[in-house]
């Protein structure tokens, strides 16, 4: 699997002639990190495989979370050792198979005074946090004292510090995961297409459903397909799937938020991550990445726009209030944040629970036409949770196909490495190639981190670029952005800009300064006219403003006052 795995935009006219005349053994719904990873266990269990997303891979919560592979250490609370040993052990999987994408990230959790959890609390959680994640000897939790913890994070407020746990999780980045996911799907045969929705299921005589209508969102046009067993795995949208198949039998699920907000490292400089209790029962993390310090995030009820929810003044004010309490000399205010996200969850309703005490365990539901829903769980646990829904569909559907999951031993997209010291060999040899070519020794990092070894892909086509006497840096991105247009079916800049690079979270005030170059790319590339691209750009500056529109709710609300 060292070749790209090309699902490419390029190829969408011939995918949806080629779809129709098929009868899929699995059609699953929803491009998000579950949907990716049923669609690579079915697959690579020889299933004949189609993977439907209405918006853009990863679009929904799975572009939207924390980044973070960590194994749930809040969930010991609520004595759901069930989940913290799956989603605990889950980490080191993920890291063996995509080493350049998920790393160890060491993480503080600070023991305040007077707080719910002191030395030993802590110290008993951690230890059994060790023993269920299974976790070795050089990533095993360490107690520190007030002052080894203040030399590891100077930012910590003194006269509450008592001392910390030092243990180790690991970072990612969600959307990416979730593409070399579809990709790695893609190489055993799945056809994964994006901007494809949903119109209606189709049934047989004993409504038993047989298949879908969909369509191409880019076009209008309607197709019928054929599936031998449908899997819903749609997150947040789970139950408006099972209301167009079943209304009157739907499981109580519940939406919370999770907000995150982003400020330059100089406004937070933050030297390592920390996880802090706040009061209510959250935790919040506190991350430094990229040039940036992002923290969060909050849990509260909501029921807007699924497709867009907002970041709001009062998720501001609420976890700015709390990092300010926590870290000495801050004083950051909204102006300060550069950027944010906002994310949609789906949580199993528990009667008399707040959003933050519901458990984030998952449950697989299957109706009497068939359908197989998948609700609830992690980011983390995504792999073991395909593995359940496939077994399920195996059981009802193919019990001739004993095949076990073997995913826990396929290495993602662009993840050929043996270890961390392969990444870093693999990233010098690279910066040796850009040193001819003078690329910026940070870009070559960059590139590296988010798509391993098909960073060699990206630097090829720069190469070819060469000629046509762009700036080392412009040909890089262009490079980058052909090589997603060909394999991960990027269509718009807004693709390209938020789920597969970061930038609007990561590198928002750059984006101004490269947005002539990237149009230009997808003008040449997809052979875009200039309305079109117009209406591209337009919907891009829609979210890079609402990335900080709370600030224009404060000065209003300041001006009605």
């Amino acid at each position: 699997m060292n070749a790209p795995a090309g699902i490419s935009t390029l190829d969408r006219v011939k995918i949806f002639s080629e779809i129709t005349i098929k009868t899929f053994d699995i059609l699953v719904i929803g491009g998000g990190i579950m949907g990716a990873g049923i669609a690579l266990d079915a697959a690579s269990r020889g299933l004949r495989v189609l993977l439907v997303e209405k918006q853009d891979f990863a679009a929904g919560t799975s572009s939207r979370s924390t980044k973070l592979i960590h194994g749930g250490l809040r969930y010991l609370k609520n004595f759901e050792l069930g989940l913290v040993r799956t989603v605990a052990r889950e980490r080191k999987v993920l890291n063996r198979n995509a080493p350049h994408l998920v790393m160890p990230e060491p993480m503080l959790i600070p023991i305040l005074k007077n707080a719910s959890y002191g030395y030993w609390a802590t110290k008993a959680g951690l230890t059994l946090y060790d023993l269920l994640g299974n976790v070795e000897t050089p990533e095993r939790h360490r107690m520190l004292d007030k002052t080894q913890t203040l030399a590891q994070e100077p930012l910590l407020n003194p006269e509450k510090l008592q001392g910390a746990g030092c243990f180790v999780e690991y970072r990612t980045d969600d959307g990416r995961l979730t593409m070399e996911v579809l990709k790695t799907a893609h190489t055993f045969g799945a056809t994964c297409l994006n901007y494809c929705e949903l119109r209606h299921f189709t049934y047989n005589e004993e409504k038993r459903i047989t298949g879908a209508a969909l369509q191409d969102k880019l076009t209008g046009k309607n197709y019928q397909i054929k599936a031998t067993c449908v899997i819903n795995a749609t997150g947040p949208w789970s139950a408006k799937i099972m209301q167009q198949d079943q209304p009157e039998k739907l499981p109580e699920l519940v939406h919370t938020k999770g907000v995150h907000l982003v400020v330059p490292f100089e406004k937070f400089p933050l030297k390592q991550a920390v996880y802090f209790d706040i009061p209510g029962g959250r935790m919040l993390f506190a991350i430094p990445r990229q040039g940036v310090t992002y923290f969060g995030t909050t849990d509260t009820p909501f029921t807007g726009n699924l497709e867009k929810p907002r970041v709001e003044k009062e998720d501001v004010a609420y976890l700015l209030a709390e990092v300010n309490k926590m870290f000495t000399g801050l004083d950051l205010k909204p102006g300060d944040v550069i950027s944010s996200w906002a994310g949609v969850r789906v949580l199993l309703y528990e009667a008399g629970k707040k959003p933050s005490e519901i458990s984030r365990k998952d449950e697989i539901f299957i109706s009497a036409s068939g359908l197989i829903t998948v609700a609830g769980g992690k980011l983390t646990g995504y792999r073991k949770l395909a593995e359940q829904v496939v077994n399920k569909a195996l059981e009802k559907y193919f019990p001739e196909n004993r095949q076990p999951s073997g995913t826990a031993k396929i290495k993602l997209s662009g993840g050929d490495f043996e270890n961390a010291a392969a990444v870093k060999g693999f990233l010098k040899s690279c910066q040796e190639i850009g040193q001819l070519h003078k690329y910026p020794s940070e870009s070559l990092a960059y590139l590296v981190r988010n798509y391993g070894t098909n960073t060699k892909a990206v630097l090829k086509e720069a190469c070819r670029l060469k000629a046509e006497n762009l700036d080392p840096e412009t040909r890089l991105l262009q490079a980058e952005i052909c090589y997603t247009i060909q394999n991960e079916g990027v269509t718009s800049l807004s693709d390209f800009l938020i789920r597969r690079t970061g930038k609007l979270y990561f590198e928002r005030g750059q984006i101004i300064a490269i947005l002539p170059a990237v149009k230009a790319a997808f003008q040449k590339i997809l052979t875009l006219g200039n309305g079109i691209l117009a209406n591209q750009e337009s919907e891009f500056m829609e979210q890079f403003e609402a990335a900080v529109a709370f600030k224009n709710e404060s000065k209003n609300a300041m001006v009605s006052a």
